[in-house]
This record gives C-alpha cells, structure tokens and sequence, in this order.
C-alpha cells in the first residue's frame, strides 16, 4: 500500500525541498588522517549489517499495544477524556501514539542520511568524509527498518512533527560545514538516542526491542564521530564564533525538547490543542522523559566546547545541568553490549532450534526404517 494512504493526516507535498548553500569540498591528501576517525571508519565498515536478516520481522505485533505502553504513560491518562475512553478507544491511542513516535524517528532517519551526504560533500578532511560515506548507508538501512516496522506491523504513519521539521530545516540550509555536524550529530541524534534507549529499555516487546538495540549500536558511532570532529574544529574558532552556535544549540535544544509531546495525536482524538499541550506539559511521566531526552546531548556539547554561560544558564532553565556530568563513552559501551547480548541470544535460541530440528529427523527416519522391516538405528548412532 502507497505510505500517502497510511497517513493519519496529508503530510502536504510529497517532496520537501531544502534551499542548498555552502560548498562542496574536495582533498587531494589521500595517504593523511587523524586516527581515531580512521578506526572509527574501519569500525564503520565492519559493523555493517542487513536489516532484512538480523532482525527477526517474523516475531507478530499487536499495533493495538506495539510497545506495552504503561497507562500512566499517555499524557490524557486520569483526564476527563480518558474517563470517557472506551478500552476500543484506549487500544486506538496506543496504536496513534506508537505510529507517531515511530513516524518521527524514521523522518529523523531520512534527515540524518540527507545530512551525513551533506557532510560528505562539504566537510575538508578526507578521513571526515570516509566515515561519513558509512554513516549515509546506516541511516538508509535505519529509515528502512523504521518504515518496514510502520507499514508491516503499524499500518499508520504521520507526518514530520514541525520542531523536527524546523531543526532539519535550519541544520540544512546553513552554509557552514559544521553546523550538519551540530544540528544533526549532536542534537537530533543525541536526542533520538536517548528516546530510543528509553523504549528499549522499557518495552516487553522482542519485534521494537530488536529494531531499537540496533540502531542504537550504530548511532553510537554517529555521536562519537560528530564529537572527534567538532572537538578539534571548535578549539580553533574565536569567541564570537562560539556564541552563535551555542545560540544555535539553545534554540535546537527548546526545539526538541518540544518535539516529543505528541499533541498531535491527541487533536486527532477530539482534544483541543491547548489542553493537549497543557495535558503534556502537566504529565509526570512526560516531564520525566523530556529531562531523559538530554542524557546524551548535554555531555556532548560541554565536550565538543560549547560551554558558555548563557547555554550553561538554559540547562539550569531546563533541570538538566548535572547531565553535563554524564559519561558518554559509558552510555555507549552500554548500548554496543545490549546490541551484542541480543545477538548472543538470538543466535543460541536458532542453534537450539536446529540441532532439534536435525534429531527430530534422525529420529523420523529410524522410526520409518524400523517400520519398514529394517535394523534399528542405535542411540549411539543418535547425535
């Protein structure tokens, strides 16, 4: 089925368009790198990986509960409306807001491939742009995955949520090399890292729980990529220069903490916008989740160097200062090792599964010989 008849809404022109500025950069130094970005390249080729194959897409969903969402979860829960809900009404929401969070991540998978070929063009160094080539086919293989979950398992999507939209769009049109980089790398990636490991973490579901371990394992690798380059660049630039992308940052940082309220999907359900917001603003859980969201992001930009008082002043507004502290590189020593205990144990299930499969027909086959007249196949001879 065409994706535009699995929208809840009209996602408006089917091909946005960009305005490109900026410059494509070539290097002549092939034989020169720094490197922690050349292994990071070669760790890059070696972890590719077949979404068709790795994960398990016969594994059933119900879209009615795609994710075992806790009630205290939904931001409406212990509303009027929600007293109004019937359990049909409930199990729709559910299946809404599943759709809608999912929806997101794979319109922030295709901007993140756009950008990564956007890197590639336009970022000097060679050894920068052969890590990027890695991370435009992982984002394909992402926004492959997510769109296959959507229509095979959801059978809904929706369109780009308009703070998601908004970064992109900035991130895009800035003509300075870097800012894809920042925008892309640092914010949209960190952010969407962080939510993906929430729901990782906290699903029942073994279909979600497979996708998200996975991408998981690759965007580590993205966030460590944009921290070595930023890092070395932004210990180069003047004072000025880092204030407008600290501004950059604050702003692309109110964006996304916005991005994730799902007030959407609760003006598709009959819910006014403003009490929707309202609702979201006021949800325990919400708020618990939108300071989460930082966990990868505010470590990130106090590493690269963008500390100055006036971001420092807008992690303070937020509640999300003392994340500055966190070890990114312990996050995602943690995300590699979730990813590979879930092969470990996937892989241990179907070698099971074979070796029963080879003695339930050893077996077959001494029964049908014994039946047909023939010597009985000794235990010994039995694997």
């Amino acid at each position: 089925m065409p994706t535009f008849d699995l929208y809840t809404t009209d996602p408006g022109d089917p091909h946005w368009q960009v305005p490109a500025t900026g410059k494509a950069r070539f290097s002549w130094e092939y034989d020169d790198g720094r490197d922690r970005l050349l292994a990071l390249y070669q760790k890059g080729k070696d972890k590719q990986w077949d979404g068709q194959k790795r994960i398990d897409w016969s594994l059933e969903v119900d879209p009615y509960d795609a994710l075992g969402t806790p009630d205290e979860s939904i931001s409406v829960y212990g509303t009027k409306y929600w007293a109004k809900f019937t359990d049909k009404d409930k199990g729709e929401l559910r299946k809404h807001l599943a759709s809608w969070q999912f929806s997101q991540f794979l319109h922030g998978e295709q901007g993140a491939m756009v950008c990564a070929a956007r890197i590639v063009e336009s970022v000097p160094d060679l050894d920068a742009k052969l890590y990027s080539a890695t991370q435009v086919m992982d984002e394909a293989r992402h926004a492959e995955i997510y769109g296959r979950f959507l229509h095979e398992k959801i059978g809904m999507l929706y369109p780009i949520n308009d703070n998601l939209r908004s970064l992109l769009g900035d991130t895009l049109s800035d003509s300075r090399w870097d800012m894809p980089y920042l925008g892309m790398q640092v914010l949209i990636e960190g952010l969407a890292l962080a939510a993906f490991g929430m729901i990782r973490d906290t699903t029942d579901k073994p279909l979600p729980q497979q996708i998200l371990a996975y991408v998981m394992q690759d965007e580590a690798r993205h966030v460590a990529f944009g921290r070595m380059a930023l890092r070395d660049y932004y210990k180069q630039l003047s004072d000025a220069e880092l204030r407008e992308r600290e501004e950059f940052v604050i702003e692309g940082c109110h964006l996304m903490r916005d991005r994730l309220r799902g007030v959407e999907v609760l003006e598709n359900f009959g819910i006014p916008k403003a009490e929707a917001e309202e609702y979201a603003e006021q949800s325990e859980f919400l708020a618990l989740f939108r300071r989460l969201l930082f966990s990868r992001i505010v470590p990130c930009v106090k590493d690269i160097g963008l500390w100055g008082t006036r971001l420092q002043q807008a992690y303070v507004d937020m509640g999300v200062f003392e994340m500055g502290d966190s070890s990114l590189d312990l996050l995602m020593a943690q995300d590699e090792e979730i990813a590979e205990k879930l092969d470990a144990k996937r892989f241990a299930t179907e070698e099971r599964e074979r070796v029963a499969e080879v003695r339930e027909t050893i077996e077959q086959g001494a029964r049908e010989e014994e039946e047909a007249g023939g010597p009985p196949v000794s235990a010994s001879r039995r694997p």
